[in-house]
């Protein structure tokens, strides 16, 4: 059957590998498709991530790095479910994602590994386990819910399936597994239903299942079906079924019948099952798909087989519902996506003619909306009216596929039934089952509604209206506004009438809502007439109108002129504004016009609205200067002002000051520039200075920046307006720091008697010129002298304010300044006063007046300038009776007392207050001693130090230095550079240190020349103070500096000094005496001290004399000496001694050191001794170690296994490992047989060579190491029975296989290897790995056994690996099976051809060349049929004709010269019209002169050279030929050439059949012409009536005339007058009817006018004509609707 009259269509609708999806991952476990949306295909190593298939954009995939071992697509939205195995464990992680939102939705941990999920529904998860059945849902936190157990039937089943039905009630389970013995190659199926609400299961067999929802007639709600498909084998007999039942039946309503059909299997397929079923809900149809691809399709109602075809040469493992379509997708192993649908246009075809079903062609036609059984449907409608089965024909006209049976006929024939009495009319039984089935079309719904609007029954129609029963048109509308406008109104607006809608919200004078409609609909309706017709009755409801309009988008429909214009006819005023205010809001400039209208009709009559407006600054394009002039007019000068731009026009208008609010006038002024704002300031000036200076005072304080502050000063001294200036400058003064304007606000301050202002400033101001200011204040001569004081003091003027006050006779002032003002000027004062010869008395009373708030320094620093002191003596002494403590002034009092030489040295003594280096400073060139005194008492060491140095008096500094006890002083006094150094050191030895009684004035001396280094002068020192009875001769400090200091300085005398000293420091001179090198010193030192560990370090560390060390050990018998002893004899190499002094010590702190100086020594029996005295005091596991380690280097063995039996802490696993590192095997075989260390152990005894225990201990141990450690060792014993006891429990583990392989290999011992191998097959955790490499080593060792375990092998191979091995050993019949089963059929095809003799087989080759992806490879195997099997390469072509390109082939084989070898081949596939193989054939049958097929190939198949071909046999010796050549010629539309040819073989018939086909007049008649000239009468009545449509009636009476063959020309004119007579008559009646239709419309076009006259009736008769109209009474077109005569007459005719 032709594809595309085929019910079913197959189309490609994707290739997995087009998208980037490799072979491998195309299968059960990786590819999932939950729905029609998305496709989700899981890669795993090496890439390891998952890729989305969105379906609706396909070659966009989106890949995802995820590892997970399944993942679903949700079957609507973007989420994805992953599920994991944890590691180690049988347990399953589950992960639901978001992939839009990009978050985790949620997830679970299940206890139990899920072997199948799916999604059931798009918020529901069903997860099948060995044993249950779970739900979650993907809402909420939910944990998975169990929903029940599975049965046993199920058990060792791969699940391949779970489904429940809509209302999740039913729920059903399908599983596969192996067939029965004696058939196992047939799958079989089981499946589990279960029902929720019964909580019940029922096992049956079954591949595939689906539910399904269908209404079964007489029952309102639908009833659940599930269909299942099987295929069983039962005592040999296979039986396929296909099954249909109702679940849960609903008690006491009808039900379905259970149905049940075969499923015909063709022999090529009695292996193959089904894998999915798909119910397509639109079509009530299922499809049954089984592996190998078939596709059966089955009506769901009946069971009753459609449609089977096979739609995939691969294996389809994966289906998926198109909803959408009706059809469904599946996935092949080879990675297409098919797309099944049903063909609409010839499945309903196909039923009814090749099934011969005609209800189930009409059943399908119904329930899919189907084309094809329209005159079925219509002859059963016929059938059933005739029989008076109205209802029946009801329904049948309502479920009419595609409506044909809904038309009027069919309502005008169920009108013409008569009613009988007592019975529900036709009609309405017609309505009711329309109504039920669904909504009814335009006419039907106006006959429905006309019978109940004769009725009353409104609510009815109201009812089916809210239901969308009924279909809404303009004449529904008019039929219902004849009793509800309101529902008349609704139906107009559904059936999108717009004038009609537009007329009715006229009606009900909803304007507001006209605009909304018409835009919703795109309607132009009249807005001036509607506007018009508001402003009459309710002008705000026009304002808010017209406002509606302008917001419409395009812009408003009516100009705004227009609008404003009709406002102000009616003198709406206040309307017009607000609409123009509203719609100019956007400020555009093509609305100038408009703004400058709406202002001026506002300035006219309402000027306070326009000022609002002008002050909202909503409008900018106006025009400026008109407004400026009607502002004035109105008295608006500030508007006025804004708007003109001339000066004069401004000069004129700001003159009005009376009538401009200040503030407003003063923000104008911002508005220009400077030049002509300095320009009205002038003007306002000169009109009334007194009256405005307020106003430009105000001017220039506020713009005095952009006017410059310059200009103002100049235009206010231009006026002479001080006032102004200084109004001006005090606002500009806190921000300026000019000092120009600084002054001459001071300056006009002054002169507008602002004395206090002046005074402000001037104590304020920091920017003023000074002396510029003072100038002028004292040439102002101010009654007031602050100012002046306020610029004098600031700025240090002191001296001349007071020479100023003082000669004006201001000497108040000076008091007042001096006491209040500034006292601490005072002495600036008091000076000038005595430079310009003041009295005394007044001088003193002034400083008398001030008293405490004079400061003194200064005061005495005037007066001792000008040799005034004296004149002090009075204030000082009354300073002192007050109790005054100030320096300064005792400072003073003590120069006067000195130069008086009144008792000084009492003074300098007594007096606490004065400064001593001030004083001090003061008597040096009047008495040096006095000076000591004064810096003695004040600690000034500097200054002592250089006035006694430069009058030598050294044996006061020596006492002075040594009482002071100040180590800087004593540094500096010491310092080398010093060059009285000498001199006071002689006197502090001599005079000062004998003289003092105090250690710390000693101890500070001492320590001064220690730091200055002068360790001579220090013995001496010493020697004269500690060795002579002194008061310090025994002191303990001195004594251990004196020795210490003779370590340093003369080391010499320190054995004599330790010998008389008995009171020092033992162990720190000791230690400072061995820093010093002085061993024999400190030795005696500590010996004197009884230190006897640190004396024996000093006889090991620094004399070195281990000798000696061991004479004072024996000596004194302490531990601690031993211990150092024995630890200086360890570092030399002296270990027994060590050991041995170590043993006299009881010392077991260093055993780490001895063990390790022991073992460098290889001293262990010494060692063994030391170590079990340690155990004696601890318990360390180093110990105890060591000792087992001492023990076995001296081969006690015994010792050893009695030790290890006794407590000890012992790291018997490190000691272990170390007796076997060091080859001590004996030792550590027991120390890894008493801690049960098998491995080890192992290992241990393989070095023994005690092969049969190590066996034991590795199978103890049970490690993979262990036994590849003792297999290998075996191995190289040749101990290949215990080798193959290891070897066993390593090859189980796939990592440590192929190690092993290659050991034995590399040995050569291949036979052991395959017996090893061989004996793993059999073992319990056998794996891949163990069956492939067999393989291998059959593949290399032993190639006879290579087929046969291929075979029996061959899915738990890894096929790649065994291919690389057959290849490299050219083995290729066993390479081609492995291809094959790895559906590498490319290569198999390859391997095939190129290795023939060994690997050829036919009927395997055939199965694997149409299997191949690489086209080529049909052509290199028709090539290699061609040279190797040509009797069978038809055979091979008829295999690939549906994948090679026939052109090809024909071009291989005409090359070969083998045409007729591949006939048949050509005669199968011509059937596709190919050129290529079209010619070849041809040329076959022309050299085989068969002339009949040759005939049937150009009928057939027009595609080839056909004037070619022509040419070619036109002149062939047989007649046929040349009559095909002259048919060839006809077909070509060559028509004089082909009846040329039939003329010339006298095929006359022919001729004239070419003729009448040509249409050409021409032709015929030459033909005509042609048989009277060769006198064929008969041929000639024959060409009258073969070319009658062509032959004109004169020629062929005239010719028949002329040739005497007017009988034979009879019936020819016979039928001609007929046929005229017939076109007559047409024509008559088709100009009847055409004058029925024109009446028909005339009555129309009066019906239409009517209707318009009504509507005129209801409008206003006083409606103003709309601009474009003439005058008269003439009414508009209202709202879109066509014109009418006025006040709704016809038009009248002229007379």
């Amino acid at each position: 059957m032709a594809a595309a009259n085929a019910p079913i269509t197959m189309k490609e609708a994707l290739t997995l590998p087009s998208v980037g999806i490799n072979s491998q991952f195309i299968t059960f476990t990786n590819v999932t498709m939950e729905s029609d949306k998305f496709i989700c295909v899981r890669e795993t190593s090496p890439q390891n991530s998952v890729v989305i298939i969105d379906m609706s954009m396909p070659m966009q995939p989106l890949r995802r790095p995820i590892t997970a071992d399944s993942a679903l697509m949700n079957p609507v939205s973007k989420i994805l479910a992953l599920k994991a195995q944890l590691p180690g464990t049988t347990q399953d992680h589950l992960q639901i994602f978001n992939i839009e939102m990009k978050a985790k939705v949620k997830s679970h941990q299940m206890p139990e590994q899920v072997v199948f999920w799916k999604w059931i529904s798009p918020k529901m998860l069903g997860m099948v386990t060995q044993t249950s059945v779970y739900h979650w849902s993907i809402e909420g936190d939910s944990e998975p819910t169990k929903m029940f157990d599975r049965t046993a039937n199920l058990a060792n089943n791969q699940i391949i399936n779970y489904r429940c039905d809509p209302s999740e009630k039913w729920l059903v389970l399908i599983g596969i597994a192996p067939g029965s013995p004696e058939r196992p190659q047939l799958v079989k199926g089981s499946m589990q239903l279960f029902s929720v609400d019964q909580q019940r299961s029922q096992a049956l067999e079954a591949h595939a299942a689906s539910f399904a929802s269908f209404k079964v007639p007489g029952n309102d709600n639908p009833s659940i079906l599930i269909s299942f498909a099987t295929k069983s084998s039962n005592a040999g007999q296979v039986t396929s079924k296909l099954h249909v039942i109702e679940l849960g039946a609903q008690p006491g309503k009808p039900s379905f019948t259970k149905k049940q059909a075969d499923l015909f299997f063709p022999p090529d397929f009695a292996d193959d099952f089904p894998v999915a079923m798909q119910i397509s809900h639109k079509y009530s149809l299922i499809y049954v798909i089984t592996k190998l691809g078939l596709l059966f399709v089955y009506d769901l109602e009946t069971a009753t087989a459609v449609y089977r075809n096979r739609i995939s040469p691969d294996p389809i493992f994966l289906t998926s519902e198109a909803s959408s379509v009706g059809g469904f997708y599946a996935v092949n192993r080879r990675g297409q996506v098919l797309l099944a649908t049903v063909n609409e246009s010839t499945i309903v075809p196909f039923v009814s003619g090749q099934l011969n079903n005609l209800e189930l062609a009409v059943n399908l036609a119904k329930r899919g909306n189907l084309p094809g059984a329209e005159n079925l449907v219509v002859q059963r409608f016929q059938e059933l009216f005739a029989q008076t089965k109205y209802k029946e024909a009801a329904e049948l006209a309502a479920e009419s596929p595609q409506g044909i049976l809904r038309t009027p006929d069919t309502v005008a024939k169920f009108q013409s039934v008569p009613v009988q009495a007592g019975q529900t009319p036709p009609l309405l039984q017609y309505f009711g089952t329309l109504l039920t089935k669904g909504k009814l079309n335009a006419f039907e719904s106006l006959e429905l509604s006309r019978l109940v609007v004769n009725q009353n029954k409104k609510n009815l129609l109201e009812n089916w209206l809210a239901e969308d029963k009924l279909e809404c048109s303009e004449e529904l509308g008019d039929l219902v506004k004849t009793v509800d406008n309101d529902l008349a109104l609704k139906i107009y607006i559904k059936a999108r009438a717009t004038p009609k809608v537009v007329a009715a919200f006229a009606e009900r004078r909803e304007f507001d809502k006209i605009l909304i409609y018409s835009k919703q609909v795109g309607y132009t309706p009249d807005y001036l007439f509607l506007l018009q017709t508001i402003l009459r009755s309710d002008p705000q409801g026009a304002v808010n109108f017209a406002l509606m309009m302008s917001q419409m988008e395009g812009g408003c429909p009516v100009d705004y002129n227009t609008i404003t214009d009709l406002f102000l006819q009616r003198n709406l005023i206040r309307e017009a504004t607000a609409f123009l205010l509203d719609v100019l809001k956007p400020d555009l400039p093509e609305h100038a016009q408009l703004q400058t209208k709406v202002l001026e009709i506002n300035l006219v009559t309402f000027p306070n609205v326009a000022d609002a407006i002008l002050a909202n600054g909503m409008f900018s394009h106006y025009d400026r200067p008109r407004i400026a002039q009607l502002c004035e007019k109105a008295g608006l000068f500030v508007r006025a002002l804004q708007h003109y731009s001339e000066l004069p026009d401004i000069k004129r208008v700001i003159v009005n000051t009376h009538a401009i609010e200040p503030q407003s006038l003063v923000e104008f002024f911002g508005t220009l520039s400077k030049e002509w704002a300095l320009e009205c300031m002038k003007d306002l000036l000169l009109v009334n200075l007194r009256g405005n200076l307020q106003i430009i005072v105000q001017v220039a304080k506020e713009y005095c920046e952009q006017l410059g502050v310059e200009a103002c000063i100049k235009l206010f001294e231009q006026f002479k307006s001080y006032e102004g200036l200084y109004f001006f400058l005090g606002s500009y003064l806190s921000s300026s720091e000019d000092p120009d304007i600084h002054f001459k606000y001071i300056e006009a301050a002054a002169k507008t008697g602002q004395i206090k202002e002046v005074e402000r400033v001037t104590r304020e101001s920091n920017f003023y010129d000074a002396e510029k200011t003072k100038n002028f204040l004292m040439e102002a001569k101010l009654p007031d002298a602050r100012p002046l004081i306020n610029v004098c003091d600031r700025f240090g003027f002191v001296p001349d304010l007071t020479h100023y006050l003082y000669t004006n006779n201001m000497l108040r002032y000076i008091e007042g300044y001096v006491q209040k003002v500034n006292p601490g000027n005072a002495p600036l004062v008091v000076g000038q006063l005595l430079d310009d010869e003041c009295p005394e008395d007044f001088i003193k009373g002034l400083i008398l007046s001030v008293r405490s708030l004079l400061p003194v320094e200064p005061l005495v620093d005037e007066c001792e300038k000008r040799n005034r002191l004296r004149l002090l003596t009075q204030f000082l002494e009354h300073l002192v009776s007050e109790g005054s403590q100030d320096v300064h002034v005792h400072n003073a009092l003590g120069k006067i007392i000195i130069d008086s030489n009144n008792n000084p040295e009492h003074f300098l003594t007594t007096n606490p207050y004065y400064d001593s280096r001030v004083v001090g400073k003061y008597c040096e060139k009047r008495d040096p001693t006095l000076a000591v005194v004064a810096y003695r008492r004040g600690q000034c060491d500097e200054e002592l130090v250089n006035v006694t140095n430069k009058n030598s008096l050294f044996k006061l500094q020596a006492r002075y230095v040594v009482e002071r006890m100040d180590a800087d002083l004593w540094d500096k006094v010491l310092n080398p550079e010093n060059e009285y150094r000498r001199q006071l050191i002689d006197q502090v030895v001599s005079t000062a240190l004998p003289e003092t009684k105090s250690p710390e004035q000693v101890s500070a001396a001492v320590k001064a020349f220690m730091t200055a280094d002068l360790p001579h002068e220090l013995i001496e020192l010493l020697e004269k103070i500690v060795l002579q009875n002194s008061a310090f001769s025994g002191n303990f400090n001195l004594q251990n500096l004196l020795i210490l200091t003779a370590i340093k300085a003369d080391p010499s005398r320190v054995m004599d000094y330790i010998n008389r000293l008995d009171n020092f420091d033992g162990p720190a001179v000791g230690e400072v005496a061995v820093e010093a090198q002085l061993y024999e010193e400190a030795f005696a030192i500590f010996k004197k001290f009884n230190l006897n560990v640190q004396a024996v370090n000093v006889l090991l560390d620094n004399i070195q004399s281990i000798p000696r060390a061991e004479e004072f050990a024996f000596r004194v018998e302490e531990d601690a000496v031993w211990s150092q002893v024995a630890k200086a004899q360890l570092r030399e190499g002296l270990v027994s001694e060590a050991i041995e002094s170590f043993i006299r010590a009881d010392d077991t702190t260093h055993f780490l050191d001895v063990i390790r100086a022991s073992e460098d020594t290889e001293c262990y029996p010494d060692l063994v001794k030391y170590l079990l005295m340690v155990r004696q005091k601890t318990k360390e596991p180093k110990v105890d170690s060591e000792l087992i380690y001492a023990y076995a280097k001296i081969d006690r063995l015994s010792d050893i296994e009695e030790f290890i039996l006794m407590p000890n802490v012992a790291n018997l696993h490190n000691v272990g490992d170390r007796l076997f590192d060091e080859a001590l095997y004996e030792a550590a075989k027991i120390i890894y047989a008493f801690i049960s260390n098998w491995a080890k152990l192992a290992v241990t005894l393989v070095r023994l060579q005690q092969f049969q225990g190590a066996v034991d201990a590795a199978r103890k141990a049970n490690s993979a190491k262990t036994w590849k450690e003792v297999c290998f060792a075996c191995v190289d014993a040749e101990e290949f029975r215990l080798a193959q006891i290891c070897g066993l429990n390593i090859i189980v583990q796939v990592d440590d296989l192929e190690e092993v392989s290659e050991y034995y290999q590399n040995r050569g011992c291949f036979n052991e290897l395959i017996s090893l191998m061989e004996s793993g097959l059999g073992l319990e955790r056998a794996h891949m790995g163990i069956f492939t490499e067999l393989g291998v080593l059959y593949a290399r060792y032993r190639h006879e056994k290579l087929m046969e375990h291929i075979k029996l092998f061959s899915t738990r191979l890894n096929i790649p690996k065994l291919i690389r091995a057959c290849d490299e050993q050219h083995h290729w019949k066993e390479l081609t099976y492995l291809y094959i089963q790895y559906d590498e059929f490319d290569n198999a095809a390859t391997t095939v051809m190129n290795h023939s003799p060994e690997a050829w087989d036919h009927m395997q080759f055939k199965d694997i060349i149409v299997k191949v992806a690489n086209v080529e490879l049909y052509y290199k195997s028709v090539h290699f049929y061609l040279q190797e099997h040509p009797d069978l390469i038809n055979d091979v072509l008829n295999v690939l004709a549906l994948r090679v390109d026939h052109t090809r082939v024909v071009d291989i084989m005409r090359k070969a010269g083998n045409l007729h070898l591949v006939k048949p081949y050509m005669v199968a596939v011509q059937s596709n019209n190919v050129s290529a193989v079209n010619e070849a054939l041809n040329e076959i049958y022309i050299e085989e002169e068969d002339y009949d097929r040759l005939r049937e190939s150009i009928d057939l198949h027009d595609n080839f050279d056909q004037i070619g071909l022509a040419q070619k046999i036109e002149k062939h010796e047989l007649l046929e030929m040349r009559r095909v050549a002259a048919y060839i010629y006809k077909k070509a539309g060559r028509w004089k050439q082909s009846i040329a040819l039939s003329k010339k073989d006298k095929v006359y018939k022919d001729a004239m059949e070419t003729a009448s086909q040509s249409g050409d007049r021409e032709l015929a008649e030459e033909l005509l012409v042609y048989f009277i000239e060769q006198g064929k009468k008969e041929c000639f009545a024959s060409c009258l009536f073969v070319c009658y449509d062509l032959i004109r009636p004169d020629v062929a009476l005239e010719l028949a005339w002329l040739n005497n063959m007017i009988d034979f020309a009879f019936p020819y004119l016979l039928q001609f007058i007929r046929e005229y007579t017939g076109k007559v008559d047409d024509l008559i009646k088709d100009k009847i009817e055409a004058v029925k239709e024109s009446k028909a419309k005339e009555n129309e076009e009066q019906d239409v006018v009517r209707q318009q006259n009504m509507y005129a009736q209801l409008l206003p008769l006083a409606l103003p004509a709309p601009p474009g109209m003439g005058g008269g009474y003439g009414q508009p077109p209202p709202m879109g609707m066509p014109p009418m005569p006025p006040f709704g007459m016809p038009p009248m005719g002229s007379y």
